[in-house]
């Protein structure tokens, strides 16, 4: 049996037993995280560390008398013993649920209806994957992590939903390494993932990386703070737009007064015409359904030609505020916040992109950011990685690492000059506790004037 079919077969047969010791005026929750992984290290073209990871958490939402308690534990994979410790967390939550206060916004349990998506994929057999990536990046400062395997979400309550997401991805997430020729450590950084594994794919991408490596070794050239045209590649674009996440799209944070898109919301500003973002579960990243079991839209236009269209507004922020949820999760350091988000392409072909720029800076990551001013969306962050000086549509040299400083009006707004046609899957990497779902697709971004400080 498949470790989905196995772990779906084993929270079916929990939730029965849980749901089924419910007293009258109690209602349960349970929600599913699980993963089956193959995780590798790489140094120097060389394997450091070679783990599986199989494991299952489940998180228990109990609701009485307009109070609620969070709860979980980690399955064993044996029935008895797993049933046992979730028949004693139910206990716990009834104890500690008798000392809270009513919480005046908790969103009643109710049926939201069963799902189920899967998303299957074509993987690397692990030692198939040493094989390829000791072999090809032999010789080279090849450093990085890859994970493979099938990830699992659910949430079933003792009213009777039950949804269920499966996915079977992949992603080498890695960093190849050089000295230039004045002593100074550089580096490229280059992610391929996916759901159907392509030798082809890898090896191109890596050879290009290797390409922009040479090109690392001329010595640095020191730029002055001041305004650049500047291309964004697509990680970097991710990294930017990214920034829409932490509560610009929120529906919560703009009633509290923390979200960055404020003006846009009240319509005195306006983002770029070329602009235009939505929410598309299509892609597969993550599930539609969210903590309480919503289901969000398949596709919902949060921006469309500069305009916004829509903000994400949870249950709780639906309840609190007098407004329809639209089935967004709700994270209490950002409110909501885009999950699947997809940015479209625009009219610029990739391969023009250095000629297009003429001169400028190229910019191939972005780090360290976060807003150095919410009101006026203004992103703070320095360079990273490959990044190029530019002239005459050529490479020139290796720029030094730069700060920038700059509003999301003006990026993504006046001086947005175009987006590239082609647009890529930029996956979230993160491993702490287990592997993330959810991710962006982007383009590349050229824009005028980009503003560097330090």
């Amino acid at each position: 049996m498949s470790f989905a079919a196995e772990t779906r077969t084993l929270v079916e047969r929990l939730a029965g037993d849980c749901f089924g010791q419910c007293a009258a005026g109690e209602q349960v929750t349970l929600s599913l995280s699980a993963e089956e992984q193959a995780y590798l290290r790489f140094n120097a073209s060389r394997v450091r560390q070679a783990t599986d990871v199989r494991q299952r958490e489940l998180g228990m939402q109990f609701q009485s008398g307009g109070r609620r308690v969070d709860l979980g534990l980690s399955l064993s994979g044996d029935f008895e013993s797993d049933a046992r410790a979730l028949r004693s967390l139910l206990a716990r939550a009834r104890e500690e649920v008798r000392v809270l206060p009513e919480d005046p916004f908790l969103v009643p349990m109710e049926n939201r209806g069963a799902s189920e998506m899967h998303h299957p994929g074509r993987l690397l057999a692990t030692q198939e994957a040493i094989r390829v990536f000791t072999e090809a990046t032999e010789g080279t400062g090849f450093t990085g992590l890859f994970a493979s395997g099938p990830m699992l979400r659910a949430s079933c309550n003792s009213l009777g939903q039950s949804h269920w997401f499966a996915t079977e991805s992949f992603f080498i997430d890695y960093s190849l390494y050089t000295v230039n020729e004045a002593g100074e450590n550089k580096a490229v950084k280059e992610c391929y993932a996916g759901n159907d594994w392509s030798e082809a794919h890898f090896l191109a991408g890596f050879r290009a990386a290797r390409e922009r490596l040479g090109l690392l070794r001329k010595p640095s050239r020191s730029l002055p703070p001041g305004g650049y045209r500047a291309y964004l590649a697509p990680a970097a674009a991710r990294d930017l737009a990214g920034m829409m996440g932490w509560g610009a799209l929120s529906y919560s944070a703009w009633q509290r007064g923390l979200s960055a898109f404020a003006q846009l919301k009240e319509g005195t500003a306006q983002l770029s015409p070329q602009l235009s973002l939505r929410e598309n579960f299509a892609l597969g990243l993550t599930p539609r359904f969210n903590a309480l079991g919503e289901m969000a839209p398949m596709e919902l236009a949060l921006i469309e030609r500069g305009e916004l269209r829509n903000l994400l507004v949870g249950a709780r922020s639906a309840k609190e505020y007098g407004v329809p949820s639209n089935g967004a999760e709700e994270n209490p350091f950002v409110g909501e916040a885009p999950r699947s988000a997809e940015l479209a392409g625009g009219e610029l072909d990739e391969a023009r992109v250095l000629a297009q720029l003429g001169s400028g800076v190229y910019l191939g990551n972005l780090h360290y950011l976060n807003w150095s001013d919410r009101h006026s969306a203004r992103v703070t962050g320095m360079t990273r990685y490959a990044c190029f000086w530019v002239e005459g549509g050529e490479i020139v040299a290796p720029m030094r690492d730069l700060r920038f400083d700059e509003s999301l009006y003006r990026a993504l707004g006046t001086n947005l000059v175009a987006l590239t046609r082609e647009t890529h899957v930029m996956p979230e990497t993160g491993t702490y506790f287990c592997r993330n779902l959810g991710g962006m697709k982007v383009p590349g971004m050229l824009i005028d004037d980009f503003r560097f400080t330090l």
